[in-house]
């Protein structure tokens, strides 16, 4: 690329004005908003810029070399993005769910069209994990990703665990902080979680999961019994994703919770942060740890993709070109926490083996062992009621 950057930038919420602001601060004489496009044009933002709602307007100015879309609208994400790429406009994109439905059609369009594009921000916030499993993990050792992803029902299951405050008041503390949005099902119901997943998996593996096909579980029916079953364990939970390679080249993925020990990492994840473990043969376990949540972190985390953007750094999906490639499994067993209230409710997993069984007038647990795919099929019959669960490893 030329030596100045000059952005069109699409969205102005609190991770593109992070973005505004942090360019600002670094006071960069080579980086430079030049125009950014917004849904309401009237609302006052408290900056001096140049304000547009015409995205036809931010492609036709001759002066922008490059695109940062950063906006919540996944359907019109993937336009800009794919418009960007036509364009042989270099893109950085912060839309998760866009990428998570569309990442490899625009993979295939950004080689066609030898243009960069990036997305490490829209994986775990401040964490590099992407560039790190292009880079560093590009090979048949890697063997999981699994952690933390999500940074605001970290932060809310921080707040239960270590002040215990109710789900409610700590919600409500996370929107006022601006670490969840007003509808929080996208990161309350393992959605957000699910979506870096899919795209970390590409990058791990070189396999693209659609999201319908992997067992997602969050903790909005979490309540005091599964609280008080993971005091009395000695266990937290936190809302986990985990994708991992296991014998025969199969790979298995899920978010769910879990209860994590003491002796695990993301135990002491506290907060908005998020931390992920990375595990291969022969290296074993690293650690990267980082915030996830915020517009100023994210919005750092954007930065650094546009400044690889401007030395014309690009994704090599090394793994998608593996001579051993892998395929997608839910042929696993795990030990899970499944609380419910009825005993219809009870019949709807099947337990290969149950190892402790509690009823009392106010709620039942089983902890037993059962398939991922069994979850997988009965996934939509378990929301909605009065039932919680949760992966419970064994160590």
């Amino acid at each position: 690329m030329t030596k100045e950057i000059n952005i069109g930038l699409f969205g102005f919420g609190s991770v593109g004005r992070g973005l505004y602001d942090v360019i600002e601060a670094i006071e960069s004489k080579e980086i430079h908003i030049r125009r950014i496009c917004v849904r309401d044009i009237s609302k006052e933002r408290g900056v001096v810029a140049d304000f547009t709602d015409s995205a036809d307007e931010i492609f036709a100015d001759p002066e922008i070399n490059m695109i940062v879309e950063l906006i919540d609208d996944a359907e019109a994400a993937y336009h800009i993005v794919r418009r960007s790429l036509e364009n042989h406009l270099p893109v950085v994109s912060g839309n998760k769910k866009m990428l998570a439905y569309h990442l490899p059609e625009l993979i295939e369009l950004g080689h066609k069209m030898q243009t960069p594009f990036l997305y490490d921000a829209s994986a775990c916030g401040s964490i590099p994990v992407i560039r790190n499993l292009e880079e560093y993990y590009d090979n048949d050792l890697l063997v999981s990703v699994k952690g933390i992803l999500n940074g605001s029902s970290n932060f809310v299951l921080s707040k239960i665990f270590n002040e215990n405050m109710e789900y409610g008041p700590a919600l409500r503390l996370a929107q006022e902080l601006g670490f969840a949005e007003s509808d929080p099902s996208l990161d309350f119901d393992g959605w957000d979680s699910l979506f870096k997943l899919v795209i970390l998996t590409i990058h791990a593996f070189g396999i693209y999961v659609a999201p319908e096909k992997i067992f997602r579980y969050g903790i909005s029916t979490m309540n005091e019994a599964d609280i008080r079953f993971a005091a009395e364990k000695q266990r937290r939970i936190k809302l986990v994703g985990h994708v991992e390679k296991i014998e025969g080249g199969g790979v298995y993925l899920w978010v769910v919770p879990q209860l994590i020990s003491r002796n695990k990492y993301i135990y002491s994840v506290e907060d908005e942060f998020n931390g992920v473990v990375i595990k291969g043969r022969y290296y074993y376990k690293q650690f990267m740890f980082g915030r996830g949540a915020g517009g100023h972190p994210t919005g750092a985390a954007v930065l650094s993709d546009i400044t690889a953007c401007k030395y014309d750094y690009r994704y090599e999906y090394k793994r998608m070109n593996s001579p051993l490639p892998v395929h997608h499994t839910n042929d696993v067993t795990h030990r899970i926490y499944y609380r419910f209230r009825t005993e219809e409710d009870a019949t709807l997993i099947h337990f290969s083996k149950v190892r402790e069984r509690y009823t009392s007038p106010e709620w039942n647990y089983i902890v037993g062992d059962v398939s991922l795919a069994d979850l997988v099929a009965v996934g939509d019959k378990l929301r909605g009621k009065e039932i919680f669960l949760a992966a419970y490893p064994w160590d």
